[in-house]
């Protein structure tokens, strides 16, 4: 087999992994959540595999990471706790409403982004094409919202809770990108690590302590059913793998394939979510999803075509490379974009 044949294939391998597992997280954090119903304790075995991940493999050479230290960490910490919050609260999101509705409220933070960016961090309002696909998006979810039937109070609670965190955590991460000399696996560690620490005062604070203690009496010391330990297992493997196919994937392919990919997952986690179970919208409902994404792709198209005449964006995420402050969305164990 040639160079150029092997590259290719190599590549494609990397995009399709990056594929599979962005498009399956949602739905397999959904599962997970139906059958192991302590959010809390599932986020923190999430953040220990990414943690244990990063390390292991920084030890066997495979990746770079920045040493921890707690000078850094004092800095990494106020966004860390609101890393924590956003994951939290997208857990409880999936826990109470379907994947459908997650996705609907994730696709509106470039909306709240692009105002938090311009009135707190005094960047420049968006482009005329880019207000646009936000009014598109903004559009589709309430429409979403309007043909809800599964709607209750307390997941549209979380979703807003969410919506809040997310947006506040993806605007302050910037700031914490452009004054942390980190590279992307150490952002991941400072991250995972720094989560699993705070984790046990959430345990408290929502008394989710005494469910997992109950529930561990009541089925002889285990605490995990076959089905759960499965679906426990799988979204931590999956919520690590991400990283490692979402930086390969952006080091062998361009930024803009890189985007449309991400826009493709989305796609995809609709249709993976409609064909292997009940939980997802009503027709209607899934148009006015689909309204959102669209809105999700021009926005994309939009910020691209803005930044190109600056070159100011990195098209490869290297090991040793700092982050590119635009391009940062933190989930367990992943720092990417467009997901």
């Amino acid at each position: 087999m040639s160079s150029s044949s092997s590259s290719t294939y190599a590549t494609s391998s990397l995009v399709i992994g990056y594929a599979l597992c962005s498009s399956l997280l949602a739905v397999i954090n959904k599962f997970a959540i139906t059958y192991f119903n302590y959010p809390a304790l599932l986020t923190s075995l999430q953040y220990l595999t990414s943690t244990l991940g990063v390390y292991l493999l920084g030890k066997l050479g495979l990746l770079h990471h920045d040493a921890f230290t707690w000078d850094t960490a004092k800095k990494f910490l106020p966004a860390a706790v609101v890393f924590y919050l956003a994951i939290f609260t997208n857990t409880n999101l999936l826990r109470h409403a379907n994947v459908d509705t997650f996705i609907v409220f994730r696709s509106l933070t470039p909306l709240l982004v692009a105002i938090a960016d311009t009135v707190f961090r005094s960047q420049p309002r968006p482009s005329k094409l880019t207000f646009c696909s936000l009014l598109v998006i903004l559009a589709g979810a309430v429409g979403y919202v309007a043909n809800d039937s599964a709607f209750t109070l307390t997941a549209y609670s979380w979703a807003l809770a969410y919506l809040v965190t997310i947006t506040t955590e993806m605007v302050y991460i910037k700031h914490m990108v452009s004054s942390l000399e980190l590279n992307t696996w150490g952002f991941v560690l400072y991250n995972n690590l720094l989560s699993l620490m705070i984790a046990p005062i959430f345990w408290f604070l929502t008394g989710e302590y005494t469910d997992v203690f109950t529930a561990v009496n009541a089925n002889g010391g285990s605490l995990f059913e076959p089905v759960a330990f499965f679906a426990v297992a799988l979204s931590c493997v999956f919520g690590f793998l991400i990283s490692f196919f979402g930086f390969a994937a952006r080091q062998a392919i361009s930024a803009t394939a890189f985007t449309v990919t991400g826009v493709v997952n989305k796609f995809l986690t609709v249709v993976i979510n409609v064909l292997i179970w009940d939980k997802h919208a009503s027709p209607v409902g899934l148009v006015c999803l689909l309204v959102t994404i669209c809105g999700g792709i021009g926005y994309q198209q939009s910020v691209t075509v803005a930044k190109k005449p600056s070159d100011g964006v990195s098209q490869v995420m290297n090991d040793g490379e700092k982050v590119d402050e635009e391009s940062v969305e933190l989930i367990p164990g992943k720092v990417a974009t467009n997901v």
